[in-house]
């Protein structure tokens, strides 16, 4: 009896027809665990483990999938994973393809803005000292919200109610949907290039989480953050908080409070004026009537009374001033005399001049001092210096020692 051959398989067959009964078997399921070892990879495919407390599986996470994920994902989060399995035949490698993740415990949009808001908190993003002052009276009021929403309606029918007149300029967008974020992020950057623009709205109205979502885009806190225009976020009601709110210079619970806030009334400001106008008048009475209580004290005053009486003690006084400064100017004048004659005198003293007075001489060879007995010889012509005069004599003799 002849024995029957086995079956040989390739390594490429067997995980083959592997990934197919795997396919085939499961479909799509859903998968709960926590994330580990978490990859990112430069062709956007995010690869990672899915593990409970005693097993763990490949995943893969395509790019074309990923894409609409809105929050992070990273390590230690726990997740809901929908998807295929399969294997990976090059490796042999049992994995979970994924095409949509949830994350467990908290809804997707929650869990995103906690991750945006944590992240935007560490860069300073909502810190209160970079925060503008919004101004009292703007110029122009720069608003960025759908043309066609609620939002604008009540906006413009309050500032024309509270100061009928005010500028307005509106940049239309999307507040909602795909593209909306980047729509607002650019209007924000180029109401900053238009003149006279001193406060920025930017919001709509109500809706659900997802409705808000684009003013929770981190390219809009970022176009907020860098606005030199003071920004004022209005989103959906009061019990709303979006990213923008927190970046913006100031939050206004509604479009409505927004319009409130950036234009006083025209009533509250007339009153201020009447205030500040009575002020002004009580100011300038007070000062009035101490100018009129001095006036009234210096006419009653003795100057008042007898100015000529006080003219001439005045110029009496200054008379006796005049004669002790000629008596002092003198008196100063003698004390410098009689010290310039005693330098003088000094001076006499101590010169050459003098001592010829006193019956001594100088003598001079070719012109220099004869100072030693050893700088003549005979024959020299020398001159002699007398207190009356001089005269030129010739050396005919020598003679050494102090005799005459």
């Amino acid at each position: 009896m002849q024995k029957e051959t086995p079956e040989i398989y390739s390594v490429s067959r067997l995980n083959r027809e592997a990934r197919q009964v795997l396919e085939s078997r499961y479909g799509a399921v859903w998968v709960e665990g926590e994330i580990s070892n978490f990859k990112f990879h430069t062709s956007g495919h995010m690869y990672f483990t899915l593990k409970d407390e005693t097993a763990q599986i490949s995943a893969v996470f395509f790019s074309r999938f990923n894409q609409a994920v809105r929050f992070e994902l990273k390590d230690g989060l726990k997740v809901l994973a929908f998807g295929k399995i399969s294997l990976y035949e090059p490796r042999g490698q049992y994995q979970l393809s994924i095409e949509r993740v949830e994350p467990r415990g908290v809804g997707a949009l929650q869990l995103a803005f906690l991750q945006m808001k944590e992240k935007l908190e560490k860069e300073g993003l909502f810190d209160p000292a970079r925060k503008k002052p919004i101004p009292v009276y703007p110029r122009t009021v720069g608003i960025v919200t759908s043309p066609t929403g609620a939002a604008i309606r009540d906006i413009l029918n309050i500032i024309s109610r509270r100061f009928h007149g005010t500028p307005v300029l509106l940049y239309p967008v999307k507040v909602q949907g795909e593209g909306a974020a980047a729509e607002i992020a650019e209007a924000v950057r180029h109401m900053n290039t238009v003149e006279d623009i001193d406060v920025l709205i930017v919001g709509r109205g109500g809706g659900s989480l997802e409705d808000l979502w684009a003013f929770n885009e981190e390219s809009v806190a970022r176009a907020v953050y860098a606005s030199s225009i003071p920004v004022i976020s209005a989103v959906g009601h009061e019990i709303d908080w979006t990213i923008c709110d927190l970046v913006a210079d100031l939050r206004a619970p509604t479009p409505s409070a927004a319009a409130e806030l950036v234009v006083r009334s025209r009533d509250e400001l007339e009153e201020r004026i009447r205030e500040l106008g009575e002020r002004m008048r009580n100011a300038v009475r007070h000062v009035l009537d101490g100018w009129q209580e001095t006036l009234g004290q210096l006419e009653a005053s003795y100057a008042f009374r007898q100015p000529a009486v006080l003219i001439q003690q005045f110029s009496q006084r200054l008379d006796e001033v005049v004669r002790d400064l000629q008596q002092a100017f003198k008196a100063a004048v003698t004390a410098k005399k009689q010290e310039f004659r005693k330098v003088v005198g000094q001076l006499e003293a101590l010169s050459p001049l003098g001592i010829l007075a006193r019956g001594y001489s100088l003598t001079y060879r070719e012109g220099v001092l004869v100072k030693k007995f050893g700088q003549l010889k005979k024959g020299d012509i020398v001159r002699t210096r007398l207190a009356g005069g001089q005269f030129d004599s010739q050396v005919t003799g020598l003679r050494p020692g102090g005799k005459m």
